[in-house]
């Protein structure tokens, strides 16, 4: 992805004649890396799942709530995936120190291979240019039902569990995101989506 990405600035450069400066700052831009952090906060039907790891450390109220609202075909889910984002340009290994403002970070988001909904930031972030971890919280806010309607009310309540419970973990989420970052001459969209998984940074 970062080569198409640098090829589109260096046709754009081609044809505008910028100076070699700004082309040095793109290509810094096109350097952030991007994965998934954490999950935290899970919540489903307003009840919260931290600590969890099967079905039988429910109370029997919590339940009996979400049961009826699996009968009735809702099962409202929030939570908080953290996005890690990178910024290697430190001034160190032929590139000039660079911090990079994210202005929109479009999203979609897939659970368990399976396209559920999409967005943006709420607010610029701004990426420091140390090397360093930078976190970008979003808030998901999804409706179970509408995606799993297919599987069973032990397979959903299993899936958020391995989501967000106490043994949860990012691995079941795959984020596609087009990011665009603030330059000198205005906003610049990256070219197409980055694949952000938990095990890796982007490349």
């Amino acid at each position: 992805m970062r080569k198409f990405f640098l090829a589109a600035v260096i046709l754009s450069l081609a044809i505008s004649g910028i100076q070699c400066s700004v082309y040095e700052t793109i290509t810094n831009l096109s350097r952030l890396q991007f994965k998934l952090g954490n999950v935290n906060g899970f919540e489903i039907n307003g009840i919260s799942i931290s600590g969890k790891s099967k079905l039988s450390d429910f109370s029997a109220l919590d339940l009996l709530s979400l049961s009826s609202a699996f009968a009735k075909g809702s099962l409202p889910s929030s939570f908080i995936l953290n996005v890690e984002a990178k910024n290697p340009n430190d001034g160190t290994g032929g590139y000039k120190k660079t911090d990079a403002t994210l202005q929109n970070f479009k999203w979609r988001l897939f659970l368990d291979d399976k396209e559920t909904i999409s967005g943006d930031l709420n607010q610029p972030v701004t990426v420091p240019g140390t090397g360093d971890v930078t976190t970008i919280p979003l808030r998901i806010n999804i409706d179970l039902m509408k995606f799993f309607k297919d599987r069973g009310y032990d397979s959903i309540l299993n899936l958020a569990l391995a989501l967000g419970g106490n043994q949860g973990s990012s691995s079941k989420i795959s984020l596609y995101a087009t990011p665009t970052v603030s330059s000198v001459f205005g906003n610049i969209t990256y070219p197409g989506e980055l694949k952000l998984v938990d095990y890796e940074f982007s490349k």
